[in-house]
């Protein structure tokens, strides 16, 4: 039986959509609504793991053997199976190094596949950094409509890469009387900050301040929406203190979110995309302690660990813990006062990638975008 599936490059998918922001945000609640179902499906033996990841050691005894000679060297294989309309399974799949950059690369570089769920042949490979951030920042876009008070003006982006770039895009969908953004990059004025703003003055006019922030303190102050999406160790973040935000503030965190006095967010609106895969992060964190196998510190700065860690201490019940998922399907109820400082922790899962891949999918074969390539026309054994 011949085999052939598309392949998929970054002008390709961008052709076919990847950046259509409402489109990705209405795939999201989808996507969410399925998990909340459980009708999904991800790896490992109790298909619940959110990947399996590969690091290097910092040390080896072996002559030429890769070392984590920088704060994120890995690769990572994440499959997963999702329901309803999409029926569909894949793997997002990415190498990173944070020392790209000297390379002018991505940190991280990603593929997308898809696979027919009965015969597990591949229906598509595509390039998947811009769906990767697309999906990432749709998601608080997404629990925005649930948990951010409808009037909020004032948008923090906390760390101006291409993830908050991809995120404003999808607040700007729901968020309609947003007139001022600031901005806060690990130095004030840096390269990604300035080019935040100038992205933000070519493509929406109707911001009408851009403040960007010489610390995290002033990001915070007087924001009705935070959007932390920073990629950095506990070494080289700033603490966040609760102080700093306003009654009514919502908060997103997408990536680290460094915070000492747990307790504090007892008094908040706690909310996660997947709770299950924070036990794990900690789960992780306790087993191999402060220190992992190969030497790199390891530490709470993960915005949903800090929850998993007041419910396993039982200062916080399981319930307290709201998840997206639950909003979606009108299980439980998001923001109920004007007032609550919502707390929202998004690590993202292979399903989201699987969903918009697949929609983008669909796309370029309506649109004739992409190349068709063959794996066999008939297998040579079988």
């Amino acid at each position: 039986m011949k085999i052939d599936f598309l392949y998929l490059n970054e002008e390709d998918m961008i052709k076919a959509g990847v950046l259509d922001a409402g489109a990705c945000i209405e795939t999201m609640r989808e996507t969410l609504s399925l998990f909340g179902k459980k009708d999904f499906l991800l790896g490992g033996p109790k298909g619940d793991e959110h990947g399996l990841q590969m690091n290097f050691p910092q040390t080896s005894e072996i002559e030429g053997f890769p070392l984590d000679d920088g704060p994120d060297r890995r690769f990572m294989a994440m499959p997963a199976y999702l329901g309803g309309r999409f029926h569909i399974a894949g793997q997002k799949y990415y190498g990173s190094n944070s020392k790209n950059s000297a390379l002018k690369l991505p940190r991280s570089i990603l593929l997308v596949t898809l696979s027919d769920v009965n015969t597990g042949a591949p229906k598509a490979i595509m390039s998947a950094n811009l769906l990767s951030a697309m999906r990432t920042g749709a998601m608080p876009a997404m629990a925005a409509d649930y948990l951010a008070n409808k009037d909020s003006k004032v948008l923090s982006l906390i760390g101006p890469g291409v993830i908050n770039k991809c995120a404003l895009m999808c607040y700007m969908e729901v968020l309609p009387e947003l007139y001022k953004v600031k901005i806060r990059g690990s130095s004030g004025t840096s390269k990604t900050a300035l080019s935040m703003k100038k992205f933000i003055e070519e493509n929406y006019p109707g911001i009408k301040e851009i403040e960007i922030c010489d610390s995290l303190e002033e990001a915070c102050r007087d924001a009705d929406v935070i959007s932390e999406a920073m990629s950095v160790t506990k070494e080289n973040m700033e603490e966040f203190h609760m102080e700093w935000f306003k009654p009514g503030a919502t908060v997103f965190s997408m990536g680290s979110f460094y915070y000492k006095n747990f307790d504090e967010f007892l008094d908040t609106k706690m909310v996660v995309d997947n709770y299950g895969m924070y036990e794990k992060y900690l789960s992780n964190f306790i087993a191999r302690g402060p220190v992992d196998d190969f030497g790199n510190k390891r530490e709470w700065c993960i915005m949903g660990i800090h929850f998993v860690h007041l419910v396993n201490e039982k200062k916080a019940k399981r319930e307290d813990v709201i998840s997206i998922c639950d909003l979606v399907n009108g299980v439980s109820k998001g923001r109920t006062s004007k007032d609550d400082i919502v707390m929202c922790s998004i690590g993202g899962m292979p399903l989201e990638d699987l969903s918009w891949g697949y929609d983008c999918y669909r796309n370029a074969l309506k649109l004739g975008i992409g190349q068709r390539l063959n794996l066999w026309d008939e297998p040579y054994m079988f």
